[in-house]
């Protein structure tokens, strides 16, 4: 008999929560017919770069173009190298490659996902103009080692998947040169749309990408340099207004999904089987996603699916393995952990709202499944 449906996310059962001041924000930005910029965004640039720590924030019009802006805005471009892991969203090497420039592939770390701090000085060369580590899944990367390793080099943070994670007890997106946040939806942090955040402590990096993301203009319709439309709308400021209050309560739900994970499938005797997300020290995980690695990954996953358990890969192909960069020049086995995590990693459902008893269902399942199996 199929079982209630668990979905990997939802927004639904967030919306009662958030609904009446969402509206409100949003009545507050139809009154003002101001769309685009303005008092909505820089009040929320504020308020966000309070929450993490930083002096600067610019809004920007989604994750990816985050990342742009910043490479942009560090001179990125034809003839350079940037070093990134090969096991993330495509955006993080997509946006090196929109430039001119060369992604190189440093391998991850095996515990957390995150690129191998370790291996990065091998990667370093002449023409090196950035380092882009990803703090991945929500877990913070080694920012020490890595900023050890880059020597000077500026460090771009893809906190995409990061609001609110902490390395050593400090937000992450305030670590390195600059820091770049996605308010995709299914972020811990959603807009209504797309939407995007870089921050920085350099006061003349933050003017520069204030031109950047209106075609490097200042003042109106003088171009000093080339930039784009990077503009965050209003609305979607307001929502993530709205919304940021109740950001640290929902990471703490997500902490504490994560560890009622743990104890149900250490009860389950499925440890031995199932490798659980390893949380490091100091790294203030925030569990945007709950990845495990499994054996008979697509097996397993097919097996939920069929019983009304919501799954996802993230990511089935590492980027060094994607036809579009076949041209670096990576083979099969040049970079083996994340090749052997595209094939084992499995997220499972950890939204805020889960239910106690739905989690129960989903460590059930997956024993059912490894009863006849194993």
């Amino acid at each position: 008999m199929r079982q209630n449906p668990i979905p990997l996310f939802t927004l639904g059962r967030q919306w009662p929560e958030v609904e009446n001041e969402v509206r409100q924000a949003l009545e507050r930005v139809f009154a003002t017919q101001q769309f685009i910029l303005g008092p909505e965004v820089a009040a929320f640039e504020r308020e966000i770069a309070a929450f993490l720590q930083v002096d600067f924030a610019v809004g920007v019009s989604s994750g990816t173009d985050a990342l742009l802006a910043a490479l942009m805005a560090l001179g990125v471009g034809p003839g350079d190298e940037v070093i990134t892991t090969p096991f993330t969203f495509f955006a993080t090497a997509g946006t090196v490659a929109r430039l001119g420039a060369k992604p190189v592939f440093v391998d991850i770390s095996p515990v957390d996902f995150n690129l191998d701090a370790t291996q990065l000085p091998k990667a370093i060369t002449p023409r090196t103009k950035a380092i882009v580590p990803v703090h991945l899944y929500g877990q913070a990367a080694d920012m020490d080692a890595i900023r050890e390793a880059a020597a000077g080099i500026p460090v771009v943070e893809d906190c995409a998947q990061a609001i609110g994670t902490t390395y050593k007890g400090r937000p992450v997106g305030g670590l390195g040169t600059v820091g770049c946040f996605s308010f995709f939806p299914t972020k811990n942090l959603g807009a209504f749309g797309d939407g995007g955040l870089v921050t920085t402590n350099d006061p003349k990096l933050a003017e520069l990408l204030v031109d950047l993301r209106v075609h490097g203009m200042r003042p109106r319709y003088v171009h000093h340099t080339v930039g784009g439309n990077f503009r965050l709308d209003a609305i979607q400021a307001a929502v993530l207004r709205a919304k940021l209050p109740h950001l640290a309560r929902w990471n703490q739900a997500r902490r504490e999904n994560a560890q009622r994970y743990l104890k149900l499938f250490t009860d389950a005797g499925l440890t031995e089987i199932v490798k659980l997300p390893e949380e490091l020290p100091d790294r203030g995980h925030t569990y945007h996603q709950y990845v495990v690695r499994v054996p008979q990954r697509d097996e397993l996953r097919a097996f939920l699916a069929d019983r009304g358990v919501g799954t996802e890969v993230y990511y089935p192909i590492p980027l060094h393995r994607q036809k579009c960069f076949a041209n670096l020049g990576y083979g099969q086995g040049a970079f083996p952990e994340a090749e052997k995590a595209a094939a084992e990693v499995l997220a499972l459902p950890i939204f805020p709202e889960l239910t106690g008893q739905e989690q129960e269902q989903v460590v059930a399942t997956m024993a059912e499944f490894f009863a006849t199996r194993l």
